[in-house]
């Protein structure tokens, strides 16, 4: 139920598949799966594998949007393993996810995007006119310091696209790191705390319209056992899941 929420703002559910399935015979049972949601109430995307999206497309009866996982930062030329929104505008695709927690180097990966390179990438995703999920989120270390400090380091991912933010074409997706795939989850208290000091920095740093009208997902850890504990919080407008939009 999603009655707490503002009206206007629809709920936006998104499936990342990450780098997966190994195969390509196992993408038709996830399209499945993904088509039996019902969408009426709120906007699906689903996040495959570069390599899958292709294959992908036009396969969902239910609206729900092909977004890749990362583009690059200023069209096509030479940028040997990179994929340009041009080429995804051309293809159809409408939206596209960027600044995800594995991309900015969390997990000990190497860091591929930061704050800057996220900045510049959204710029030229809307200038394109397409759609972002932009992602935001806070190792353990600055969690276990409490919500001020949090707060601060969304303030830091935030400071660069402040002025970017449109509420009809960017959904932010806040995902604390340590709680992606580990099974642990904020309370929905703890959740709807952050996602409410979230809003209030956009309220501050962008315009209280603005602050109002975007959408604010959830996601860490977002499963069917505790999604309808988090979507009745006021400030939390749907999920991003992970592992478990594989099931």
């Amino acid at each position: 139920s999603y009655s707490n929420n503002m009206p206007g703002r629809k709920p936006v559910v998104g499936g990342n598949w990450k780098c997966n399935p190994a195969s390509m015979k196992d993408l038709d049972g996830l399209i499945a799966n993904i088509n039996a949601c019902n969408t009426d109430k709120c906007d699906l995307y689903v996040c495959p594998s570069v390599l899958h999206v292709p294959y992908c497309l036009g396969k969902f009866t239910n609206a729900a949007q092909v977004a890749p996982q990362n583009c690059n930062i200023k069209g096509c030329g030479a940028f040997t393993g990179e994929m340009a929104v041009d080429q995804m505008k051309d293809m159809g695709i409408t939206t596209v996810l960027i600044g995800h927690s594995e991309r900015r180097g969390e997990f000990g990966l190497f860091p591929m995007d930061d704050n800057t390179t996220l900045a510049t990438k959204l710029k030229y995703i809307l200038d394109s006119g397409l759609k972002c999920v932009f992602c935001i989120g806070e190792p353990k270390s600055i969690r276990e310091q409490g919500l001020d400090a949090v707060l601060a380091e969304m303030d830091v991912q935030l400071t660069q696209i402040y002025g970017l933010l449109d509420a009809s074409k960017v959904v932010i997706a806040y995902e604390p790191v340590w709680a992606i795939g580990t099974g642990l989850t904020a309370t929905p208290e703890d959740a709807q705390a952050t996602h409410a000091g979230i809003r209030a920095l956009i309220a501050q740093k962008a315009s209280p319209e603005v602050a109002e009208a975007i959408r604010i997902q959830y996601g860490g850890s977002a499963n069917a056992k505790n999604a309808p504990d988090l979507s009745s919080q006021p400030d939390i407008d749907g999920f991003v899941v992970g592992g478990a939009s594989l099931k």
